[in-house]
């Protein structure tokens, strides 16, 4: 995996987009793992009473899947230093959600950058927020 650079990174730079595709094994085992027992995350028939059309992904699978998105451009030495979200439409199975994001300011004294993203699906922003990391220089 390459490691993005300190010195090489500069604000307008692109993230790579990334697509995922929203699957009931995904909102299900993100729920789960994350020991998010609401009955909307994997129980079909109690998101519908709820007035949800299909089960919906939980906030900590969303952080996770950010979390991702960042650390695939980053690389592995690159450390976050803040990441903050905030949820939209939400993800329902059958539909993707595309990742988009861009470096939006870079502190040469504390040595910090930090990218601006969205997660968009067919509805619309899914999440949207802010990641701040440190690189090597």
């Amino acid at each position: 995996m390459k490691t993005i650079n300190f010195n090489d990174t500069h604000p307008g730079d692109a993230l790579p987009a990334m697509e995922i595709p929203v699957t009931v094994a995904l909102i299900t085992g993100g729920a789960i793992a994350t020991r998010d027992y609401f009955p909307g995350h994997h129980d079909k028939d109690a998101a519908q009473a709820l007035g949800s059309p299909h089960v919906f992904m939980n906030i900590l699978t969303t952080n996770a899947l950010v979390q991702q998105f960042v650390e695939r451009w980053a690389g592995p030495q690159a450390r976050f230093r803040d990441l903050k979200i905030k949820l939209g439409v939400p993800n329902y199975p059958g539909d993707t959600m595309k990742l988009t994001g861009e470096v939006t300011e870079k502190d040469a004294a504390s040595g910090r950058i930090t990218v601006s993203l969205a997660g968009k699906n067919s509805m619309g922003t899914h999440v949207s927020g802010s990641v701040s990391l440190t690189l090597p220089r």
